[in-house]
């Protein structure tokens, strides 16, 4: 080989080689760097199995619901020395339901700031904000929306006064099923008191492109949960309105897309994996958590 040939040929394989190099680096950009959970809802209110199983998979954190509060909130110190001992965070609680009924306002406020002052004694983040004030026979109205974020506003500012950052999770059946009523509730907020878990399975089945909120709703998300759904049904084909909630990459929801949007906004915070209950009877929630671990690390790239 001549020495301007030995010359080409090394100057071409240096390019191949930096372009595979870029290539495999903006590969590995499109995963998020954000704090990946696990909740506890799966198993049922078996929370010392969720928590052992959680962290046998390599999950950082759990999410755990307001059963735990009625069953530790006389032994605090005992479910914080479980957690730790499992080497989960606490991100997020699931705090319940928000009454938009004035004559149950101070009462509802007060039941959320009392599991605020639980989850700052397990050194927990946050609190999930839900509702179960949809009419059976109508869309709700703006009025309702609304007054839901007014009241949400006056939980977050007294969880915040606690260092609980309190947020609102969208949910079908509830206020905030569709993205449009999401929409009023999310402008109504007060950001300083008050942020946004999307969920994004709910999102979708609600008429969404969760990928879409994601940007959309940037500055004001505050978690989420990473969750999948499938619709139309195998045995109700002809039912629009029928769903099923998933183990991750088994149904419909682009989670790849919503993975790329946090990416692009740089996301950092919690991003909680949750499946309401085993879709298939046959599985166990630990054989239903490892199908959605392998979905994260085959098919996003994370490192669990």
């Amino acid at each position: 080989m001549s020495e301007i040939s030995r010359r080409d040929f090394l100057y071409q394989a240096g390019l191949l080689a930096s372009a595979s190099l870029l290539s495999f680096e903006s590969l590995a950009a499109k995963v998020p760097n954000l704090q990946l959970a696990y909740s506890a809802i799966t198993w049922g209110g078996k929370d010392l199995d969720a928590m052992k199983d959680i962290s046998s998979l390599g999950f950082k954190g759990v999410q755990l619901r307001a059963n735990a509060y009625d069953t530790y909130k006389t032994k605090v110190q005992e479910l914080k020395d479980i957690i730790a001992a499992n080497g989960l965070a606490l991100p997020m609680f699931s705090s319940g339901n928000v009454e938009i009924d004035p004559a149950k306002e101070a009462s509802t406020i007060d039941y959320h700031v009392a599991h605020a002052s639980f989850v700052k004694a397990l050194g927990g983040t946050s609190i999930q904000l839900t509702n179960s004030a949809r009419p059976k026979d109508r869309l709700p109205s703006t009025e309702e929306l609304k007054r839901l974020a007014f009241v949400m506003n006056e939980i977050g500012k007294q969880t915040a006064d606690l260092g609980i950052q309190a947020v609102y999770h969208n949910h079908m059946h509830q206020l905030g099923e569709t993205p449009e009523e999401v929409d009023i509730i999310v402008q109504d907020m007060n950001p300083k008191y008050m942020k946004l878990l999307l969920d994004v399975a709910h999102y979708h089945q609600g008429g969404g492109v969760p990928a879409k909120a994601v940007l959309q709703y940037k500055d004001i998300i505050g978690a989420l949960h990473i969750k999948d759904v499938k619709s139309p049904l195998a045995d109700k084909p002809n039912d629009p309105k029928a769903y099923k909630f998933m183990e991750l990459g088994q149904g419909n929801v682009d989670l790849k897309a919503v993975f790329d949007n946090l990416q692009k906004i740089n996301y950092k915070k919690w991003a909680i994996v949750e499946l309401d209950g085993v879709p298939e009877k046959t599985r166990t929630p630990l054989q239903s958590a490892e199908i959605s671990k392998a979905f994260l690390k085959d098919k996003i790239g994370f490192k669990i």
